[in-house]
């Protein structure tokens, strides 16, 4: 199997967009006139997305003016003014979502503004993306991307278009700030103080963005500039509310949480804990600003880890399907192309299934995880989340696999493991699932274990049928079972000592602890329960019943 070229492409032009994004920071973050920052955003805008046109428009007295544009034919568009609540626009503002449609002037889904539409006739607009351009949780505008052709938008642009907004929230804020403080010079001076601070702050983070730094880096750098710790907290820690939240523990420490996002995606939040200041609340209000600004930076930093990451993890799995496929044995290419990503694939010896009630796509990134950290390989095989990995252990580094799946998903979670022969991957895949639904069979739904315990009733039952072996038990030990349960004795576990035994009656009571005698009337009683030809007759079904329904019982 080939790598897609056009998948290849489509990741260096996304890791480019991003790049470029990086790259405007620093001037779109520059104090300067309004109507000049506002043209710099479409400008920078139109160029990042290669739309047909670009335009940026703000709310004020009720009504959403076109205030900038980069690619329109005609002068009049920027006098372009609707009602706030009509149009694409007005459901941005309204949804304070990302909003899009294939053709502008035959969608029925907005309300049309007869004024605007003529524009639209003029201008040849028919697909169009708006995005909020949200400061301090207030929407003050929409930033547009539009065709002169029907179109869809994909979710990679509307991220990107989102991300770039919210940048240009910042630079937008900046300037408004800017111009209120020209208005009073008293204020000047106190204003461009903490402006340049957060300014400088914002550049320093980007720099080191573009020096190739981690979220981790970022987060230090910006407790350097704050003061106190700034911690980068994963979805699952995280806060899901759109603003930045404060509160005071009883030691008198302040906690700033801000959300990480990129549109309207959720990507983790940034913590900032310090002292709490007497006597000037928790906290300056412009280093929360540039908190919250800094969660722009890191919400395109992770975007750009993710893409990198999933490249990776599709490689991986892409990988391991040729190999499961393609194998026994292992062609030069795939063994160049694993050496190309740190791994020895002769030494990939064990291959270990997962199955949980959490959703496989999941499953399988918790797996990427533990890939990474031994040297193996991930990926979904046949619709099971699969894993290969080198191993000298193989009881201890399944259990290892479960213990980790179990802490990452949260839920239970069956990992069965077969040493692959030969480089005989597929056969131990196939063996790997089947004990795995033999083990759920038998009620085993959070167990890490190789197949030595499960691999004979595997080869017996039809996994893909679990009553085979319920009827099998109730047919062979049930009996037994339903007899000690009434009275409350144990010939199921006297008849496992006496096969255990080799059906020496000495050697069984010996380890039962009682007479000869004792155990002779016993067996005496599983003839009565089973029938006098149990010996005989129904032998080997009796022994195999016996170990399913102890295996059953193994906690």
């Amino acid at each position: 199997m080939t790598i897609d070229p056009s998948e290849s492409h489509e990741l260096v032009r996304r890791q480019r967009e991003l790049a470029s994004l990086y790259a405007t920071a620093k001037s779109l973050t520059a104090l300067g006139e309004l109507d000049a920052v506002l043209q710099s955003i479409v400008r920078h805008a139109h160029d990042l997305m290669g739309t047909d046109f670009t335009y940026l428009s703000l709310v004020a007295d009720g009504r959403l003016s076109a205030k900038a544009a980069e690619g329109t034919i005609s002068a009049a568009f920027l006098s372009a003014t609707i009602p706030a609540g009509v149009g694409l626009g007005g459901k941005v503002l309204a949804t304070r979502r990302p909003q899009w449609v294939r053709n502008y002037a035959a969608s029925t889904l907005i309300d049309h503004d007869a004024g605007f539409d003529v524009l639209v006739g003029t201008e040849d607009l028919v697909a169009l993306l708006g995005v909020p351009l949200v400061i301090r949780d207030e929407v003050v505008g929409a930033l547009f991307a539009a065709y002169r052709s029907e179109r869809s938008f994909h979710a990679g642009e509307i991220a990107l278009l989102s991300a770039f907004a919210d940048h240009a929230a910042v630079a937008l804020d900046n300037a408004r700030l800017y111009e209120k403080s020209r208005k009073a010079l008293q204020d000047l001076r106190e204003h461009m103080t903490v402006v340049e601070r957060a300014q400088a702050i914002h550049e320093t983070l980007t720099g080191v963005v573009l020096e190739g730094g981690t979220p981790d880096d970022v987060a230090q750098v910006l407790a350097g500039q704050l003061g106190g710790s700034v911690v980068v907290l994963d979805r699952a820690a995280g806060h899901h509310s759109g603003r930045v939240t404060t509160s005071v523990d009883a030691q008198g420490v302040a906690h700033s949480v801000a959300p990480i996002r990129a549109g309207d995606s959720y990507l983790g939040a940034l913590s900032w804990s310090r002292e709490a200041l007497q006597g000037h609340g928790v906290s300056d209000d412009m280093d929360l600003r540039t908190l919250e600004r800094a969660t722009h930076i890191l919400g395109l930093l992770i975007l750009k880890e993710r893409a990198v990451a999933d490249a990776s993890e599709r490689l991986s799995g892409e990988l391991l399907t040729e190999l499961m496929v393609g194998g026994p044995g292992i062609s030069p290419s795939q063994r160049s192309r694993a050496q190309a990503r740190h791994i020895n694939a002769d030494r990939l010896n064990l291959v270990l299934v997962a199955d949980s009630p959490e959703s496989s796509a999941d499953l399988v990134r918790h797996l990427h995880d533990i890939a990474r950290d031994r040297s193996g390989l991930a990926g979904e095989h046949l619709g099971r989340a699969t894993l290969i990995v080198p191993s000298a252990d193989d009881d201890r580094t399944v259990e290892e696999v479960h213990r980790r799946l179990r802490r990452a998903s949260g839920a239970p979670v069956v990992v069965v493991g077969e040493r692959a022969v030969n480089h005989d991957w597929s056969r131990a895949f196939s063996l790997a699932g089947r004990c795995g639904a033999v083990m759920r069979a038998l009620g085993h739904t959070d167990r890490g274990a190789t197949t030595g315990r499960y691999s004979l009733y595997a080869l017996i039952f039809d996994v893909d049928r679990a009553g085979e072996l319920d009827r099998f038990l109730a047919e062979s030990v049930g009996p037994l079972a339903d007899y000690d349960a009434r009275r409350g004795t144990d010939l199921v576990g006297t008849l496992c000592a006496y096969y255990d035994h080799r059906a020496n009656v000495a050697a069984t009571a010996r380890a039962l602890h009682v007479h000869v005698n004792t155990l002779l009337k016993r067996l005496d009683r599983v003839s009565d329960v089973l029938g006098a030809d149990w010996r005989t007759e129904n032998d080997l079904e009796l022994q195999l019943g016996l170990q399913l329904h102890r295996l059953r019982d193994l906690t």
